[in-house]
Formats: C-alpha cells, structure tokens, sequence
C-alpha cells in the first residue's frame, strides 16, 4: 500500500487474525518475545514481520525461500508497526523484513516525490541508515485503489483490465465510499478528479478500506470504494479492481528490507527471486487462502514456493 493510513487501516483490521496467526506456522520456532533485541548470532537469519496477516505470510514466504537455499532462520512475527520493526532493522536484531516501497518512502521522507517505482525505490535507498538496503521489488503490490462490485461491473461491462479513465462517463451515475479523508486528499477524489475527470454522484463517507466500506460495495449502497488491492473479499465478493494507469495511488511494492551484513549473497539471490516471481494477483490468492480459508500461512507459503519453483 502506498499510505501510512493504508498501513494503519491494516493493522486494526487484522490484528486479531496476526495474532492468531502468530501462534502457527513461522511462531513455532520463533523466541518467546519477538520484541528482544537479541541479535541472531553466527549464519542464522532473522525474519521479522509486522503485526497484520500479510506482512506475516510474507515474512514466511521469505523464511522458507531462504531456507530452500540452506539459510538458518528464525522468525519474530507479529512484532508491532513500521516505527518498532525499523529500529530493530536498524540495531540488527532482525535481518529481513516484507516492505512496501512507496509506504516505506513517506515514512522517511513524507515529502519526497514517487513517479516510479525505480525511482521511489533509488530516494528510499539514499534515506536508509546505513546499514540497511532494499532488494529487488516485486510487482505484487498492496495499495488504495478504485474498486467497484460485480453488478456495476456487469452493467456497464468494465473488467479487470478497464482503468479509472473508463469511469469518466459512468461516474455521475455512481456512490463512491471510502474514509472521511479520502474525500478530501490528493490520493482521494480531488486526484481523481484532477487526473482522470472523474466527478461522482455522491461519496459516502465510511471507513479506510474495511469492513464498513467492503459491505457497502457489496450491498450496492455504494457502487465504488477505496479498497485495497491485495484485500480478500475482492475474491470473496468478486470485486473488480480499475487500473491506475497514471499511478494516483503512488506505489507500494512488497520488497524486501535487510540489515545488509546480516544476510548473505545466496539469501539475496533468494529473495530476489521470490521478488520476481510474487505479483499482486498472486498475493491477492494466497491472502484469501490464509484470511478466507483459515490456512496456516507458512503452509500457504511453502506451497507457493514450491508451485514456483522456489521451494
């Protein structure tokens, strides 16, 4: 996602599930308190993740694709917020951990510019400490979008592949939803207005992307919402995500972030890999495998790796 508010809005609303998902999977071998700044001592890896269901799933698609290399690792999953898990990247108490480069970039930098995704990433390399690095993004990304539910989809024939541009005609006719903010910011409707025309009927104020806005799409009191692009009900409800060809929604690329000294060549090889082949359709299934079908994300995990040829 490309907001810290996208990252809030995920770690409220699904802190319950991580902390469920905590005592599963990658938490099995894991220290009891993933807070302890004890560095990992010798060739072993520390894989830390942040505390909502996606960072952990990732965080265990990383642990296992470095251990396919023959990597010792050890996970903190769950720990906390950006502000936590950086200062532990920072003191080398964890070596790797999930980002997301334009949300990682307005956390050190809130003014800095993203036109691209290189680029977004080149500035976020300069605003490290020194002895952090981000490796190769992915195209999976998780960030705002303009989604809108299956029967306006069908009424106005619009897929996957249409853009916020095909909604210029249609918009009049449409309710959008999202947070009170979204009304009012550049990433909201002032941009869609400004960048795509877009002039809707109505907005109806609800909340960042959860469960207020996910049920309204779904029960048409609204045709369009800002819902995330690697949320869940997306599959459940069969939402239909719009392109953002102009990038209003800025970027967020899940990419990893690594205490430089505390990872080796082949682990780097490894995740960069993983990078290459992880899109955001990809991630949007293995989400909905572990949040809709109650599966053990590191289970999740190891299976993606090994259909990828990671395993």
């Amino acid at each position: 996602m490309t907001s810290t508010a996208s990252r809030s809005r995920s770690i409220v609303a699904l802190a319950a599930t991580a902390a469920l998902l905590a005592g599963c999977g990658s938490s099995d071998d894991e220290n009891d308190n993933p807070l302890a700044e004890d560095k990992a001592s010798g060739d072993t890896v520390v894989v830390g993740s942040n505390n909502f269901a996606e960072s952990i799933l990732l965080a265990d698609i990383y642990g296992e694709a470095l251990k396919a290399k023959g990597i010792k690792v050890t996970y903190k999953p769950n720990i906390g917020s950006r502000e936590t898990t950086y200062g532990l990247l920072k003191n080398g108490s964890i070596t790797v951990l999930p980002e997301y480069n334009g949300s990682l970039l307005a956390y050190l930098d809130p003014k800095a510019a993203q036109k691209s995704a290189d680029e977004v990433n080149a500035t976020v390399k300069t605003k490290l400490d020194k002895k952090l690095t981000l490796l190769e993004s992915s195209p999976a990304e998780d960030k705002d979008s303009v989604s809108i539910n299956a029967a306006t989809a069908k009424k106005y024939s619009l897929t996957g592949e249409s853009t916020l541009a095909d909604l210029k005609d249609i918009a009049p006719e449409l309710v959008i939803g999202g947070s009170p903010e979204f009304q009012t910011r550049q990433q909201g409707l002032v941009g869609l207005k400004d960048v795509y025309g877009l002039e809707f009927k109505s907005f109806k104020a609800l909340d960042a992307g959860g469960p207020l806005t996910q049920a309204a799409l779904t029960k048409n009191t609204v045709q369009a919402a800002d819902i995330f692009t690697t949320d869940p009900t997306i599959t459940k409800e069969k939402f239909v995500v719009l392109q953002d060809p102009e990038n209003l929604f800025g970027f967020a690329n899940v990419t990893p972030l690594v205490y430089k000294s505390g990872l080796p060549q082949e682990g780097v090889d490894a995740l960069n890999a993983v990078s290459a082949k992880l899109d955001t359709k990809t991630l949007l299934d293995l989400d909905s495998q572990v949040q809709l079908e109650n599966k053990d994300p590191l289970d999740v995990a190891k299976a993606w790796l090994e259909s990828a040829g990671l395993g």
